[in-house]
């Protein structure tokens, strides 16, 4: 789950099946009861019919939790992390870095570090396209260390210089779910 619709849809599709959550965040639910088979089976159902799906699998679930942080991080938070991101990772989920940046590789074909600049770049694009903070100001918000730092990472990923980016009239954005 990376957004408000999908948690909706997911507290919906628990409701509609008389089960109690405890909480629905992004990638996580918590129920006061356990799932029988069957149950587990119509939930699973249910959340396809809105476009989601029920992880059973481990490592999809850690994978699930890091992008989940990365996405909270970047998208919803100005937290300034005082501590390098792969100790927060790992703090945040209790687990080893090393272990999880192997893991994510794996199975995502990317890095976890790519995956941060991926999501880093589409919330810039999302804030030239507000209109709202110059490049400066996007370079402060984002935790870049100076423009030409945010410049150069933006144009390696998009091919584009931000300026550029703003100046064209078809802005096109990547969903979160697809980076």
């Amino acid at each position: 789950m990376v957004s408000t619709s999908c948690k909706n849809a997911t507290r919906d599709a628990l409701r509609a099946m008389g089960l109690h959550f405890i909480i629905v965040e992004l990638g996580e639910v918590d129920l006061m009861e356990t799932l029988t088979q069957t149950q587990r089976e119509q939930l699973k159902a249910k959340l396809l019919e809105s476009g989601l799906e029920l992880m059973d699998d481990k490592r999809s679930v850690l994978i699930e939790r890091i992008k989940n942080v990365v996405i909270q991080m970047v998208h919803y938070s100005d937290e300034v992390l005082l501590i390098n991101f792969s100790d927060y990772l790992s703090e945040k989920l209790q687990l080893d870095y090393t272990y999880m940046s192997n893991l994510f590789s794996e199975v995502q074909g990317t890095t976890i570090e790519q995956y941060i600049i991926a999501n880093k770049v589409e919330r810039i694009k999302e804030l030239i396209i507000y209109n709202e903070l110059n490049i400066t100001e996007i370079a402060w918000k984002m935790h870049y260390s100076s423009v030409a730092h945010l410049s150069n990472q933006f144009k390696k990923v998009t091919g584009l210089s931000p300026t550029h980016f703003k100046r064209l009239k078809e802005r096109k954005r990547n969903p979160i779910e697809e980076l």
